[in-house]
């Protein structure tokens, strides 16, 4: 499986962007799609994943209420809708993927990135005040 995402830019505080990230392969080929972000000095954190066989969705706390993760099939693309975005937002954010058919929320503990698979290269988020 291969990940590509993209999206980023520049936004102001306020503002939206909606990320996407495509998928090669087969879509039964994983179980969870995630997005992470990273921002300088800081670990890699899940923001929000979704369970591709149940469609299951969950989010950390930060973004709930802001942010939308969803999914075309048919695409195999993943997305994730950020709204009201403030500086604390930005990162570079990245899609994963895991073969694990676990509940998707594990991968957005605080080592749940070491259970991803599949990585995209990451996309820039930055946020204007």
């Amino acid at each position: 499986v291969q990940l590509q995402a993209f999206g980023g830019g520049l936004v102001q505080s306020g503002g939206s962007l909606r990320l996407s990230c495509a998928a090669s392969g087969s879509p039964s080929d994983y179980y969870t799609i995630a997005w992470f972000r990273q921002a300088p000095g800081k670990e890699r954190e899940g923001v929000s994943c979704t369970h591709t066989h149940d469609g299951t969705t969950y989010y950390v706390d930060s973004v709930k209420g802001r942010f939308t993760i969803s999914r075309d099939r048919a695409k195999n693309t993943a997305y994730l809708q950020m709204n009201h975005l403030n500086s604390e937002d930005m990162a570079v954010y990245y899609c994963a993927a895991t073969v694990s058919p676990a509940p998707c929320q594990v991968v957005l503990t605080p080592r749940g990135r070491y259970g991803m698979d599949y990585w995209g290269k990451g996309t820039q988020v930055t946020v204007s005040s």
